[in-house]
This record gives structure tokens, C-alpha cells and sequence, in this order.
């Protein structure tokens, strides 16, 4: 146990800091750190450097080159700076790469050198140009600030929505401020920068000047400001060598350090773990390396090299060309077990279990001592806990072995909680490991999410340890193995070196029926990605009809799209075709496309009868339909034309479409009609009262009712009406 705590630092009396190294850097740096520019990801993310940047005091001799690394060093991306001079670099929360050019362009790159897009923060900031940038997260996305050359900002708080917000001006502000920083305060972004003795707050209103409370006098310029991972926390370095500590509405002091030391340095960051009353800042100079909180000494380092911090939620990543170490407090769990002298009830299980391997009756006296107390409950829960604050296996075994001892002699104690615990180890141990280079501790783990820890797997591109970890814990398959198996697929069909038939064919087979995959998602990023007959190819295992005609039409297989909506029966899907297709084709082609699909024909026949009436006529002659196109011309003469000329003349193009149909039966009758509606039309001139539209017996009957039994003979003799229908009247 004292070989254990040698690296633990005390600060102050309640405390314990220690640094352990993560990684041994196996990258090949040709320069220093203090001559790049570098961004690192939080939650164990990514590091880029972008070499030979513009520098007035060292001009760049060649191009530079963008380089993006693990956490461990491993080579992810490297390519040719072949845009302006680059100010800032930063990653969002999605982990995607923003590099802030002195022309107020922001280029997006993915994690493996992939651009994504590129977005401008504004005319003004063009025209006066970048002086300096700073990317921060909120709770809405991630955000970019930018200082320009009148000394002015501007900042968006969320780039996946961009939507520029010019701060106020600071008043007499002639040079850059000393230093300043991105705030987030009641869910607004604010600027909070330093001019001398004096600091302002901008929001996007008005610009304040603020008093940190308590701060020592003498005070002439700030030289260096934080933020706490949680923006909840500020941190004030002054010329006079003192480190103020308090709340980031700069309401409330902390604490005020005196490091005795007034040269600026090089970074300042918050070391603190979450749901702990201890708050740290982080100092680093050139060859030193200083934790101060509240108290009256100091936990300090050496630095062999030139190195970077990178703040986490629970301590601080320090990188250097060589190694990769992380700092933090020492959670409670393991400084109650593993402090000198602890007679914690797990440090006495602990010692239980290991003096049970020897098989020695110690084991006995410690688990007696722990029962007798009624702590072992307690004690199995602390070597829980603190085997997932630590980051070397045989340490998490050892304790997790301690805590499977002492539920042995418990009856109800809850297994839960240790399972999860061995689950959630075994994946930060896979994840952690050189290869993979994602030094996630359990805090960070557990804020960041299994779900997105899959993601971030995905985009480094390491889906069978992603489908490994599906498995293992076996998440729902649309959650995981299907979401992630998608995601390979997008990616397959990027390949270009690969044939059509051969990438359709292996993502079939790696695929299959897999619940919750969609085809035609993948078959869009084929398209996307220009290989049209790759995406038609992979829609033809899509199995829903309704995902696949949209993406059809979309590439302009509208004929394909339409064989996809008959085969589906669906006819809504079948009309959606049909009005593209309309709109796409030209008249003649769009008749000739109809005609090789019978039951599209149909429909449309359908929909033109309620919609569109001319082009059921035109479909009609298209076909030489006689038959139809005479029962059209009886429906028009009734529906359409008022004038009795009108409606014979409709009367006898129905006639003649009867006769070219060869249906004599039906020329006959509509000619009839036309003689009756003529006669109909005399009777009404000449007898006034309403005879048009009357059937031949209803205008029989009516003039005999008139009187007119002559008219009413000559009317049944001209239209042959058998004796025995012939009606009779009361008038005859």
C-alpha cells in the first residue's frame, strides 16, 4: 500500500493529487509543441497539430501539414495546408475538427482528414481580420468566438447553427486585451476579457465591468484567465504572481493563491472532479508544473519537455513529445482504501481477501472485525467504487476480487452494482488500450455515455470492437449492432477501389435481414457519393417499397421507381410516380411509359376522370379507346356544354367514336338522343313548359298530360314505342 500512494500528493489536509502515465507517445514529432499549433478533444479525444504555422517571428519555409493523432499517439490523418494562414484550431463536440483562418473562414474537418464544410463568421470579421479565436462548448453545441483586428467579437454559440452575434464594443479599448475567454451563464454566451487592471463581461446587450470580490491589490493586468470544465468556476492569474479562484459569475471567491512567480504562463486549467468540495487549478510554464487550491502550499512538478494540458471533467490530460499522463484528485473511495493506515472497511476487506489467498487466519480477524462493525456492506461498495476509479487492471481485479469476497458473507446484498462495474471495466480497458487510444476514465464514461462512446468508435472506424462491446452488453440490435453494421455499410460504399457488384454483394452478406438497418439510407450515401448503379443495387434488397421509390425518383430512375411502387400495390406510391413522372416527361413519352404499365394506366385513368379531363380524352386517342372515348363525349355534353348546339355536337363525336368502335347499339341510342334532344328543344319554343333532359317516355307522357296526343303519336311512331308502353293520359 505505501508503494501505492508514493505518486500521491497532498494538497492541503483533505486532498490527495496524483499523475499516472497513460501512454508512452510513440509519434514521430519533427518539431516542439511551442512550435504548433494544438488542439486536443476532450473525453480522451483526438489530438491535431498543425505544423509550420504562420508565425511573424518564424516564417514558414514549406507548407504546413495537418496532422491528427490518438490519444496515444497513433497517426489518424496527415494532409498538405493547402488554404489561408490558420489562427485557432479547436474541436466541437462532435468531434470535428474546426480551424479558424485569418479570414473569419472556419474550415470543418472529420477525424480522419476528411473535409466536411466550411462557414464564414461575418464580412466584418473578414475585413478586419482574426486576431483570435477561441472554440467552447455549451449545452446547445459547439461554439466559436472570435477576437478581430478592430477589437471587436464576434461569436456563435452553436456552429451546427450558425447565427452570428456581433458583441458590444468595449470602451476605449485601443489594443488586444490581455487575455479573455468564452463564458456560459444562464444558458447565454458571454466574453469576459481583461484591459489592464479592469475586466468586462460583454453579452450580447451591453458590456459590463466586473470586480472579482476579495482580489489582492495591486493588481495592474491579468495575464491569464480559465474557465472550469463545467463553466461554473473562474481563474484570475495576475502580474503580481497571485491565482484568484471563484464562481464564473464573479459573485463569490474561493480562494487566492500566491505562487511567487509573475511570468505569464503558458496555459492555465481547472483540475476538479465532479461532486468534489476541492477545487484545483493547474498552472504550466515552460519546466513546471504547479496544482494550487485552497490551500497555503502547492503540489509542483518538473517538466522534462515542452507540454500541453488538456482540462477533463475530473483532472487534466498532460502531453508531452514523449508521454501522455493524466492528473486528478484522488477519488474518496480509493484514499479511504489505499491511505496509510486506513481502517476503512474496505482497505480491512481488501486486506481480507489478499491475506485469504495466503491462507492465512488474518482473513478471519479483518472479515470479524468489518462484520462486527456492520460496515461490510459498506466495505464492498467502497472496493466497487474505487475499481472503477482506477486505471490499471490488476489493481480493478485485485478490488473487484475483494468486493466478490465480501458479498460471500452477505445474504441480500444487491449483485447489480458489481456486474455494472465489471461490464463498465472491461470496456474502458478495451478502449483504453494503445491501439484504440481513447484513455476514458469512469466519470468521464459515465457522463459521456455508451452511446456515444459507440460513436465515437464509429468514426474512428473501429466497428468490430464496437460490435464486440453490442454484444457484450447486449444492447438492442437497433441501438447497436444494426446501427453500427449502417454505419460500416456508408463507409463500404466510399471505397471506390472496389466494384459495384462486390461492395453490394459484401454488405448483403455482413447485412443480411438485420432488424433496423435501411437499406435505402445506405443506397443515398452510395448515391451521394456518385455511384448511382451501386445505390439501385443495394435498393433492391430494401424490402420497403416506400424507402425505395423516393431515392428512385431522386436519381432519376423514374421508370425503375414506378415497376417499384406497382410491384408494391400501394397506390398512393403509384400516383407519387405518376405526377413525377408527369412533371419529367414530356407528353408523348410520358402516354408511351403509361401504356407499357397496365396498372398505372389504370390509376391514372382514375385520377384524370376526378382531375383532369382533357388528358383523359388525349389518353383515350393515344390508345384509339373508340368505345371510352365516346362514353367521355356522352359525359361531357351533359357535364360541360349548356347550349343545345353544343351538346349534339359532343353527342355526335360520341356517335362516330361508337361506329369506329363498332358499336352500333351504342351509335344508335346516342343518335336517337340527339334527334330527341332537338325535338325537345322545338316543343319547348313552340309549347313553352320544361321538356329538355326529359327521358322519351317522361316527354311522351308530358304531352299527352298537355293535351298534345297528336304530337305524342308522332313521337312514339318516329321512335317505334311498342302499344303496350305507349303511356295513357287522363287528357286523351
Amino acid at each position: 500500500m505505501d508503494c501505492y500512494t508514493a505518486n500521491w500528493n497532498p494538497l492541503g489536509d483533505s486532498a490527495f493529487y496524483r499523475k499516472y502515465e497513460l501512454y508512452s507517445m510513440d509519434w514521430d514529432l519533427k518539431e516542439e509543441l511551442r512550435d504548433c499549433l494544438v488542439a486536443a478533444a476532450p473525453y480522451g479525444g483526438p489530438i491535431a497539430l498543425l505544423r509550420n504555422p504562420w508565425r511573424k517571428e518564424k516564417p514558414a519555409s514549406a507548407r504546413p501539414v495537418l496532422e491528427i493523432y490518438s490519444a496515444s499517439g497513433v497517426p489518424l490523418a496527415s494532409l498538405l495546408w493547402k488554404s489561408g494562414p490558420v489562427v485557432s484550431l479547436g474541436w466541437s463536440a462532435e468531434e470535428e475538427l474546426l480551424c479558424v483562418q485569418e479570414d473569419g473562414v472556419v474550415l470543418v474537418y472529420g477525424l480522419h482528414g476528411d473535409f466536411r464544410r466550411h462557414f464564414s463568421m461575418g464580412n466584418e470579421v473578414l475585413q478586419n481580420r482574426v486576431l483570435d479565436a477561441r472554440i467552447f462548448h455549451t449545452e446547445f453545441g459547439s461554439g466559436v468566438a472570435i477576437l478581430t483586428g478592430a477589437h471587436r467579437f464576434t461569436l456563435s454559440a452553436n456552429v451546427g447553427d450558425l447565427k452570428l452575434r456581433r458583441m458590444p464594443e468595449v470602451p476605449g479599448l485601443q489594443s488586444a486585451p490581455s487575455c479573455w475567454t468564452a463564458l456560459c451563464q444562464d444558458r447565454v454566451a458571454h466574453i469576459l476579457l481583461a484591459v489592464g487592471p479592469d475586466l468586462y463581461l460583454l453579452d450580447h446587450a451591453a458590456c459590463s465591468a466586473v470586480t472579482p470580490p476579495g482580489l489582492a491589490p495591486g493588481v495592474s493586468s491579468f495575464l491569464q484567465m480559465a474557465v472550469s470544465f463545467t463553466y461554473r468556476h473562474l481563474a484570475l492569474f495576475t502580474d503580481t504572481g497571485y491565482i484568484w479562484m471563484g464562481t464564473a459569475s464573479l459573485k463569490e471567491k474561493l480562494c487566492e493563491f500566491n505562487c511567487n512567480i509573475r511570468a505569464p504562463p503558458k496555459q492555465m486549467v481547472w483540475c476538479s472532479r465532479p461532486r468534489s468540495k476541492e477545487k484545483a487549478v493547474v498552472v504550466a510554464w515552460e519546466r513546471r508544473l504547479m496544482v494550487v487550491g485552497d490551500a497555503p502550499e502547492s503540489i509542483q512538478f518538473v517538466l522534462d519537455e515542452d507540454s500541453y494540458l488538456v482540462p477533463e471533467l475530473d483532472g487534466v490530460r498532460v502531453f508531452s513529445r514523449s508521454t501522455h499522463e493524466f492528473l486528478h484528485e484522488v477519488p474518496v473511495a480509493s484514499e479511504e482504501i489505499f491511505k496509510i493506515a486506513s481502517m476503512a472497511p474496505g482497505a480491512l476487506l481488501l486486506e481480507a481477501q489478499k491475506e485469504y489467498e495466503k491462507e492465512s487466519q488474518k482473513a478471519d480477524e479483518y472479515l470479524r472485525e468489518i462484520q462486527e462493525l456492520g460496515q461490510l456492506p459498506q466495505a464492498v461498495q467502497q472496493c466497487i467504487e474505487a475499481a472503477g476509479h482506477e486505471h490499471w487492471p490488476d489493481m480493478q481485479k485485485s478490488l473487484l476480487r475483494a468486493a466478490s469476497f465480501g458479498k460471500c458473507f452477505l445474504d441480500r446484498f444487491p449483485p447489480d452494482s458489481f456486474v455494472r462495474m465489471c461490464q463498465d471495466l472491461r470496456v474502458l480497458n478495451a478502449v483504453r488500450d494503445y491501439h484504440i487510444g481513447i484513455p476514458l476514465t469512469y466519470s468521464q464514461y459515465k457522463q459521456l455515455t455508451i452511446q456515444v462512446l459507440l460513436d465515437r468508435l464509429v468514426l474512428r472506424r473501429l466497428y468490430p470492437l464496437a460490435i464486440q462491446i453490442c454484444e457484450y452488453l447486449r444492447l438492442p440490435e437497433v441501438q447497436g449492432v444494426s446501427r453500427i453494421l449502417a454505419h460500416w455499410a456508408c463507409y463500404k460504399v466510399q471505397q471506390k477501389d472496389v466494384s459495384d457488384e462486390d461492395v453490394a454483394r459484401a454488405i448483403n452478406q455482413k447485412l443480411g435481414d438485420t432488424p433496423g438497418v435501411s437499406y435505402s439510407d445506405i443506397a443515398a450515401r452510395a448515391y451521394g457519393c456518385g455511384r448511382t448503379e451501386l445505390a439501385i443495387k443495394l435498393l433492391e434488397y430494401e424490402p420497403r417499397s416506400g424507402e425505395q421509390v423516393p431515392l428512385l425518383l431522386k436519381m432519376k430512375r423514374s421508370k425503375l421507381a414506378l415497376s417499384k411502387a406497382i410491384e408494391s400495390g400501394d397506390t398512393d406510391l403509384v400516383f407519387t410516380v405518376l405526377l413525377h413522372l408527369k412533371n419529367e416527361l414530356n407528353r408523348g413519352d410520358f402516354f408511351m411509359t403509361l401504356r407499357n404499365q397496365p396498372m398505372a394506366l389504370s390509376l391514372y385513368r382514375q385520377f384524370c376522370k376526378h382531375q383532369e379531363l382533357e388528358t383523359l380524352k388525349d389518353l383515350y386517342n393515344q390508345d384509339d379507346n373508340h368505345q371510352e372515348l365516346g362514353s367521355f363525349h356522352i359525359r361531357a355534353s351533359y357535364a360541360a356544354e349548356e347550349r343545345i348546339e353544343g351538346r349534339v355536337a359532343a353527342l355526335q363525336t360520341a356517335a362516330d367514336a361508337f361506329y369506329k368502335a363498332k358499336n352500333e347499339f351504342a351509335a344508335k341510342a346516342t343518335e336517337d338522343q340527339m334527334r330527341l334532344l332537338r325535338l325537345q328543344r322545338r316543343l319547348e319554343d313552340e309549347l313553352g313548359g320544361r321538356f329538355l333532359d326529359l327521358s322519351l317516355h317522361d316527354t311522351v307522357t308530358t304531352l299527352i298530360l298537355s293535351g298534345q296526343n297528336k304530337r305524342a303519336e308522332q313521337l312514339a311512331r318516329d321512335f317505334r314505342i311498342p302499344d303496350k308502353s305507349f303511356p295513357t293520359g287522363s287528357g286523351g
